[in-house]
C-alpha cells in the first residue's frame, strides 16, 4: 500500500481502510471487495492472503473497477499471465546484473514482491537453462576467494549465501587446493607479525584475526 500498511477484511461487509485512506477492502472470506483512490498504487490482497502490484494499464485491461469482485478467471491471468511473466523477466534482469544462488534471487524476487507462485515458476525457469547454477556458483566463488580465506570459512559462506552443505563439499572437494598453512604463514607476513617478538596483546589480536576468516 501507499502508506506501507497492511489490512484485512475478516467477514462479510467488513470495509478496512488503510491507515491514509487511500484504498480499503472489503469481504472477507465470502468475496474480495477493493477500492482506492488511485489504483496504479495500489496492493491487491485476495483471500488467499496474496498481494499483487498491478499497473494502471492492466488494471484497465482486466475490467477491474471499484467495489467489484474479482473472478478466479482473473486471478489466475493475473498470476500466471501478468505477473508470472513479469518475474521472468525481473530475474532475468537480476542475473544479467550479478550471478546469484538460488536463494539470493528467491530472496531478491520476494522483496520486490512478486507471489510465491511467480517466484517458483521464475527460478524453474532461469534454472532450466542454468542461468542459476549453485554448484557453479559455488565452485567459481572458491576459486577467486581461496587465497585469503579458509576452506571452513569459505564454507560458512557459501551456505549463509543458502547453498545446500553437499553442494558445498562437493565444490570444495574439486576447487579448494590452497595450504592453510602456507596460507596463516603468509597472511601473518603480511602484517609483520613475528611470535617470537610479540607481546600477549598483539598475539591475542593476530589469533582473532585468524579466527575471522576461518583459521583455527
Amino acid at each position: 500500500l501507499i502508506c506501507g500498511d497492511i489490512i484485512e477484511s475478516k467477514g462479510l461487509h467488513d470495509l478496512v481502510p488503510c491507515k491514509c485512506e487511500s484504498c480499503y477492502i472489503d469481504g472477507g472470506s465470502y468475496y474480495t471487495h477493493i477500492g482506492a483512490k488511485d489504483f496504479s498504487k495500489i496492493v491487491k490482497i485476495f483471500d488467499d492472503g496474496t498481494e499483487v502490484v498491478l499497473y494502471k494499464g492492466e488494471i484497465r485491461k482486466l475490467g477491474i473497477e471499484e467495489g467489484c469482485v474479482v473472478t478466479e478467471a482473473v486471478y489466475d491471468k493475473i498470476l500466471n499471465e501478468i505477473l508470472g511473466k513479469r518475474a521472468i523477466k525481473r530475474a532475468m534482469h537480476l542475473l544479467e546484473k550479478q550471478d546469484r544462488t538460488e536463494r539470493q534471487l528467491y530472496d531478491k524476487l520476494k522483496q520486490n514482491g512478486y507471489p510465491e507462485s511467480c517466484i517458483e515458476s521464475a527460478i524453474a525457469y532461469v534454472k532450466s537453462y542454468h542461468y542459476i547454477d549453485d554448484f557453479r556458483y559455488a565452485s567459481t566463488y572458491i576459486r577467486y576467494h581461496q587465497e585469503m580465506k579458509s576452506r571452513q570459512k569459505l564454507k560458512m559462506e557459501l551456505m549463509a549465501k543458502g547453498i545446500g552443505r553437499d553442494l558445498v563439499d562437493a565444490a570444495l572437494e574439486e576447487e579448494y587446493v590452497s595450504d592453510d598453512q602456507k596460507k596463516i604463514a603468509e597472511l601473518l607476513q603480511k602484517r609483520h607479525y613475528s611470535f617470537e617478538d610479540a607481546d600477549v596483546g598483539e598475539q591475542r589480536k593476530n589469533y582473532q584475526f585468524l579466527l575471522r576468516r576461518g583459521f583455527k
